[in-house]
C-alpha cells in the first residue's frame, strides 16, 4: 500500500530547482514551467530549453561543474528540487543533501518525496492518476480509458454549474434547495446534449430547473 497522499499543490511563486538540462530536464521543466519558477541548472542544455528561456518561462545557470557546496547554494529557496542529470550518483547526491535541508524532491530515476501523476485536464476539472511510480504504462493506460469517460463536456458542465450556482445564491435562500437543483441539472441528459450544439442551448436548459 503507498502511503502516498494526493495533494493539489498551488505552486505560483515556488520556486523548482532542475539539476539537469538534457531531455528528462526538458520534459520536466516544460511541466512546471506553467505553475511555478523554474531554474534549470547544468553543463549544457537542449535546444527545448533554450527555447524556453528566450521566451522567458524558465531560467538557466550554465556551470563547468556541480559540486555540494554549490548545490546548498541553489536551494535556498526552493520548493522543490529534481534530479535529472545523467550521473545517477550526482542525483543521489543532491537528493540527499536537498532532504537534508528540508525540501521536496521529485525523483526521475527512484521514488522520491513527490510523484507526478499522469494528469487529466477539463477545465477546471484535474484527474491525477498514479502507480506510485511502479506502472508509468499503467498510469497512461488508465489516462486513456478515463478520457472516454471524461469527456470534454465535463468542462463545460464545470462552468456551468458555477455560473447557475451565481444566480442561485440571490434567488434561492436555503442551501439545500440550490444543491438538489444543480444536482438536478447534473442528471439532466438534455443539458448534456445540449452541449453538443452549443454551451448556450445547454445553459437554457439548464435554466429551466431554476423556473
Amino acid at each position: 500500500m503507498s502511503d502516498f497522499l494526493p495533494l493539489m499543490l498551488d505552486l505560483k511563486e515556488k520556486e523548482i530547482i532542475i539539476f539537469g538540462g538534457g531531455e528528462v530536464g526538458e520534459r520536466k521543466a516544460s511541466l512546471f514551467c506553467e505553475f511555478a519558477l523554474v531554474t534549470v541548472i547544468s553543463k549544457e542544455f537542449t535546444s527545448g530549453l533554450n527555447r524556453f528561456y528566450e521566451m522567458g518561462k524558465i531560467k538557466l545557470i550554465q556551470v563547468k561543474d556541480i559540486t555540494g557546496k554549490d548545490i546548498s547554494s541553489y536551494l535556498k529557496k526552493a520548493f522543490i528540487v529534481i534530479p535529472a542529470t545523467n550521473d545517477a550518483i550526482l542525483n543521489e547526491r543532491i537528493a540527499k543533501i536537498a532532504r537534508d535541508e528540508g525540501k521536496f524532491v521529485n525523483r526521475v530515476d527512484d521514488i522520491g518525496d513527490i510523484i507526478v501523476p499522469s494528469v487529466i485536464r477539463r477545465g477546471d476539472i484535474v484527474i491525477g492518476i498514479s502507480t506510485a511510480g511502479q506502472s508509468p504504462a499503467l498510469s497512461k493506460y488508465i489516462r486513456q480509458k478515463v478520457e472516454e469517460v471524461i469527456t470534454p463536456e465535463f468542462a463545460q458542465m464545470s462552468r456551468l454549474q458555477n455560473e447557475i450556482r451565481e444566480i442561485l445564491k440571490s434567488s434561492v435562500d436555503e442551501q439545500k434547495k440550490r444543491k438538489v437543483i444543480l444536482w438536478n441539472i447534473i442528471n439532466d441528459n438534455d443539458v448534456w446534449k445540449g452541449f453538443e450544439e452549443s454551451y448556450e442551448k445547454a445553459f437554457i436548459t439548464a435554466s429551466k430547473h431554476i423556473r
